[in-house]
């Protein structure tokens, strides 16, 4: 009788256990689900801060590495969230402050020189974004209004890659990118990783290239990329699932 009453004490330990284990790894499971795209969010915006910490150290082009690393993380971010059903509140706001971080204030900073002209030009990009943010919501489904401040970024660190940092080059671009951002022209949700599958081979071949390639080839790879989408948005970008 203690022998059975042991044995039967036993298996009931065992089977609580058992049971906490699986609760365990469905709450794992679950909070993993519901936060991905936001460890997404908070990876952009760590990419963020190293370009910061980048261009104030003189490491530039590590400054613009990261910048693009941000911008494939913003891409993905959606998606994930999308696809896990796992959209919130605070993941909208995560998203608003990586992207102010990384596209707004780190690049900002691939124009900062010792000349006073950069420096207020590196101001009015960061209040472009700033503004592009927080007021130019188009109030239309999977449209934005105005170029979204992730492709501007993109264009101008392939730019600096490509031109040596070239301060001429940086200036005219920054002002056509304060422009386009600016303009109440309508850009598509372009849904890169949502939609056909040459668009998902352009993101896969972004992340070949950012790893595997040497600044000229991909900050022209970006370029060509982030280009195409600010001149050609509704009649190449256009989410078709």
């Amino acid at each position: 009788m203690i022998l059975l009453t042991s044995t039967s004490g036993f298996f009931h330990c065992t089977n609580q256990l058992l049971l906490r284990e699986r609760l365990s790894g469905r709450h794992l499971s679950e909070f993993a689900r519901k936060h991905a795209a936001n460890a997404l969010s908070v990876g952009n915006m760590v990419m963020g801060m190293g370009s910061i910490l980048s261009s104030l150290n003189g490491h530039h082009h590590a400054a613009c590495w990261l910048v693009l690393i941000g911008y494939l993380l913003d891409l993905a971010d959606g998606a994930v969230a999308r696809r896990l059903d796992a959209c919130s509140a605070l993941g909208a706001k995560l998203d608003d402050f990586a992207d102010f971080t990384t596209f707004g204030i780190a690049s900002s900073l691939l124009l900062r020189t010792p000349a006073l002209l950069d420096n207020v030009l590196c101001m009015c990009y960061v209040l472009t974004v700033l503004g592009r943010l927080c007021f130019y919501a188009s109030g239309i489904p999977f449209m934005y209004r105005g170029l979204p401040c992730p492709y501007s970024s993109a264009i101008l660190a392939s730019a600096a890659l490509m031109s040596a940092r070239s301060p001429v080059v940086l200036r005219a671009v920054a002002v056509a990118m304060i422009l386009f951002m600016t303009r109440h022209n309508f850009y598509p949700h372009d849904r890169v990783l949502e939609s056909q599958s040459w668009k998902k081979a352009v993101y896969a071949g972004g992340v070949v290239m950012l790893f595997c390639s040497g600044f000229p080839a991909a900050g022209a790879y970006y370029l060509l990329w982030s280009m195409s989408y600010a001149l050609f948005a509704t009649s190449l970008w256009s989410s078709k699932v």
